[in-house]
């Protein structure tokens, strides 16, 4: 197998597992179950997404896409900040339960861009 399919089998596995991870704390913060902040849970996603971002990178070396010059991986890494903030904002605790589920669901909207996105490869601007 080519290392382009072992890093793109790696960073697809990497971000289910992230995606999946997120609902999880998520859905343990909705039914009242914040003790997960003490457990393996709470560094397991970190560890996941240094494997995510690492894959990355990675494909970055073997593949001809370039951040900035290709719009749909640019336009990734963007909607990729934005996710992080929302996730923030939707796993912290002591705010407003308002804040937290609009964050929730903008962090899922924006990593289901990013899904089509890497799916799709669109040209922008063509």
């Amino acid at each position: 197998m080519s290392a382009y399919l072992i890093l793109k089998h790696l960073h697809m596995t990497a971000a289910y597992l992230t995606v999946t991870l997120f609902a999880l704390r998520l859905l343990l913060d909705a039914v009242g179950r914040p003790g997960w902040r003490q457990t393996p849970l709470r560094w397991i996603p970190h560890a996941n997404d240094t494997v995510l971002l690492v894959a990355a990178i990675s494909l970055l070396f073997v593949t001809p896409w370039m951040p900035f010059v290709h719009g749909w991986l640019t336009a990734k890494i963007f909607l990729l900040v934005g996710y992080i903030v929302a996730g923030l904002f939707a796993l912290k605790p002591g705010r407003s339960t308002p804040l937290r589920v609009t964050a929730a669901i903008l962090a899922l909207v924006q990593v289901a861009a990013i899904f089509h996105l890497a799916m799709a490869k669109p040209v922008f601007g063509a």
